[in-house]
């Protein structure tokens, strides 16, 4: 395998990075938040020129990549500017949308927002539990945390045909339009200043059936596991630049305390652990497209270590910073939310402690 970057995506990290550091800063996001707005349009509408997101989506359905290391390219490089943007969307449903051309010419032009709408309140992370039914050709059911879910312009939204509540087998998932009849759509903001909704589907008429079941969910989920474990890789690497330049310039007795040897410990420590989540993530990249009891152990596994890996980052980081690396105004906080965050999302690192235990045993 082949972890060295080919010459298109090195020039889409590079791209990618200069555009971000010339347009995206702390203030940027801070008044973003402030304001109310889900994201900022300037900057998404910044990131549909520069093709971000035909860069998710593979050849065949209209895009120019789509692969693991595309993914990790991308969500690299905007963790570590601390993106809120919706393009974490666009991955969760790459895989599911394939089929509907004009639907993902639409999200890859910047025109529709299409996002997963799978999570349900006592599913916690398990895929395979869907409680929402489809029965005479009408959706009920509720669902949380959808990324996006007040800004999407489609739902693709899974729905159980037959079977009970905890079954692989009879999940199936429907194109659902936001604005239709029994859709209703509460927005909030996360943590970290991204959003997220609650939808209540009552007898809902699906626009469309789509292919695919719970493998399709599997698969979908995989491709989101990586791209925030890359994006929080991306994150780690900003905190841990903002902590040595204020090393350097803080002093204490006269010195920077970055000349302190027991400081020096410390981010040594944060160095190493942030190469070996470095490695899990090219790891995991490399293996997306493996057979499915591979890839995901290697989801399992990468995402249970950046999730250990990332609460490591973020209480030595603010520890060495002191009081102001909380403050709203400076931009190690967001990076230290964000990645607690992506703890959260599609499982934690208890589930996935257990869940590599199953899979290797199985």
């Amino acid at each position: 395998m082949d972890f060295n970057l080919t010459d298109e995506r090195r020039m889409l990290q590079d791209s990618l990075g200069r555009f971000l550091a010339d347009t995206y800063d702390h203030e940027t996001r801070r008044k973003t938040i402030a304001s109310g707005a889900p994201y900022d349009r300037k900057t998404y509408e910044g990131l549909v020129e520069l093709g971000v997101l035909g860069a998710l989506f593979s050849e065949d359905t209209g895009g120019f990549g789509g692969a693991g290391f595309d993914i990790a390219v991308v969500f690299e490089e905007l963790g570590r500017a601390g993106v809120i943007e919706p393009v974490l969307p666009a991955v969760l449903v790459g895989s599911l949308v394939a089929q509907d051309a004009d639907l993902v010419e639409a999200v890859i032009s910047g025109g529709a927002i299409a996002t997963l709408t799978h999570a349900e309140p006592l599913a916690r992370y398990d895929l395979n539990h869907v409680a929402s039914r489809v029965s005479g050709g009408v959706l009920t059911g509720a669902k949380h945390h959808v990324l996006n879910g007040a800004q999407a312009t489609h739902l693709i939204v899974s729905a159980r045909e037959s079977g009970e509540d905890w079954d692989k087998d009879g999940i199936a998932l429907f194109l659902v339009d936001p604005a239709a009849a029994g859709v209703t759509i509460t927005d909030h903001v996360n943590n970290d200043g991204t959003s997220g909704a609650t939808v209540v589907l009552e007898n809902v008429v699906p626009s469309a059936r789509l292919e695919g079941g719970y493998d399709a969910l599997e698969m979908a989920n995989a491709r989101a596991t990586l791209a925030i474990c890359a994006e929080a890789l991306g994150a780690m690497e900003a905190a841990k630049a903002l902590t040595l330049d204020y090393l350097k310039e803080r002093k204490q007795f006269g010195v920077p305390i970055g000349k302190f040897q027991a400081l020096q410990h410390r981010m040594a420590d944060v160095l190493i652990e942030i190469e070996q989540a470095r490695s899990a993530v090219i790891n995991l990249a490399g293996h997306l497209d493996a057979d499915p009891v591979t890839r995901e152990r290697h989801v399992s596994a990468t995402k249970n270590l950046i999730g250990r890996v990332g609460a490591l980052v973020v209480e030595e980081t603010v520890q060495m910073h002191g009081g102001i690396g909380m403050t709203d105004e400076y931009a190690l906080s967001h990076f230290a939310r964000r990645i607690t965050m992506i703890d959260h999302w599609f499982g934690d690192v208890d589930h996935h402690l257990a869940r590599f235990i199953a899979l290797s045993a199985a």
